[in-house]
């Protein structure tokens, strides 16, 4: 079932325009990643689909329901959640404490069980509960980002480069928590720059350029792309090699 449909969405900041005619899907229990270089509009996209951003023309139906014109928190109480790239914990609170405060639509008994839950699945946090956010590695701090998000159950988990400035030892164990949301019948659309890691993950992807989709696809058909592995893997011997699976903006559709 499509969760998010995206149909020809123009937005920017002023009259400065960034995102021109996206078109892009999320089913039920997906992991979609959107790639691309750095001022194509990746962050710029989740923003609008949040609501920070007013939609010059095009739509974003959610849940079967056209939110193109709704406040963010009405969009938030629906079911999006959203992990910003930085600046995403209470540092001054403890763990507990930011997850509480992510739960804050909850009724109490409500609150309790869903602390639980996220115990359950990020075990780390348990073991940190009393501890300060500030005090947390960054790695761990993204980690409770995450969980507090999912603190209200959302439907589609929006995460905005969640390796950004991890080790690759932190980043491995932040995207196996990405899949395991997934598993967990929440809809994740992730903004990355690690490639491999985030297409290991996905079941669709995305890549933009300068605010329009360039290709789109199953990872293994965006992998397949020689225009993939000259910018983003270091491959240049493929260079030429064109490969007919991901042909521009209508790969796997």
């Amino acid at each position: 079932m499509t969760l998010l449909c995206v149909s020809g969405l123009y937005c920017g900041y002023g009259a400065n325009q960034v995102i021109h005619g996206i078109d892009l899907e999320a089913d039920a229990g997906e992991v979609v990643t959107i790639l691309g270089p750095n001022g194509c509009g990746k962050s710029t996209f989740l923003r609008s689909l949040l609501g920070y951003l007013r939609v010059r023309r095009g739509s974003v139906r959610f849940d079967g329901r056209d939110i193109t014109a709704l406040r963010t928190e009405d969009r938030i109480a629906l079911g999006l959640g959203y992990v910003p790239q930085l600046t995403n914990v209470f540092r001054p609170l403890t763990v507990r404490e930011n997850l509480e405060m992510g739960g804050y639509r909850l009724r109490r008994a409500d609150t309790q069980r869903m602390l639980g839950k996220m115990f359950d699945l990020f075990p780390l946090l348990d073991a940190r509960a009393a501890q300060k956010a500030g005090s947390l590695s960054g790695g761990e701090r993204q980690l409770l980002a995450m969980a507090r998000a999912m603190m209200t159950s959302p439907k589609l988990l929006l995460l905005d480069e969640p390796s950004a400035g991890l080790s690759p030892a932190q980043a491995k164990d932040v995207f196996g928590h990405v899949r395991s949301i997934a598993n967990n019948s929440t809809s994740v659309i992730v903004v990355e720059q690690d490639v491999r890691r985030a297409l290991a993950i996905a079941t669709r992807a995305y890549v933009f350029v300068t605010g329009r989709v360039a290709l789109q696809g199953t990872p293994a058909e965006i992998v397949a792309d020689d225009r993939i592995h000259t910018a983003y893997l270091g491959d240049r011997s493929r260079a030429g090699q064109r490969q007919p699976v991901a042909s521009s903006g209508t790969a796997g559709r």
